[in-house]
């Protein structure tokens, strides 16, 4: 059984926080890591570097559409970056993931 991971930046360690947060609260997620990073990219003609905030949030792969409505309802970005994978791992990890989220539609 495989399971989804996200990659999201944030602008800030309060709003990883608080998206991540939100995201446990409801169940749509079972697992979020934060870290720091450095970040350059182009954006507005110009080409930007700052320091941002990763996540890297787990869950079931029938919540795919409902993990990326909220956040992106929930974040602070014009464009945020909201990525998503299908990976596995090993089968009691998968199971505390299926068993730590509920399966919910998109809002």
């Amino acid at each position: 059984m495989a399971f989804l991971c996200f990659y999201v930046t944030h602008p800030n360690a309060e709003t990883a926080q608080k998206i991540s947060r939100n995201l446990i609260d409801r169940k749509l997620v079972a697992c979020a890591n934060q870290f720091s990073m450095e970040s350059a990219y182009w954006w507005q003609g110009a080409v930007a570097q700052e320091g941002e905030i990763v996540t890297i949030l787990k869950t079931v792969t029938k919540n795919k559409k409902a993990v990326e409505v909220a956040i992106t309802e929930l974040h602070p970005y014009e464009v945020p970056c909201i990525m998503s994978w299908e990976v596995q791992a090993n089968a009691s990890y998968e199971n505390w993931i299926q068993d730590a989220t509920v399966v919910q539609d998109p809002v």
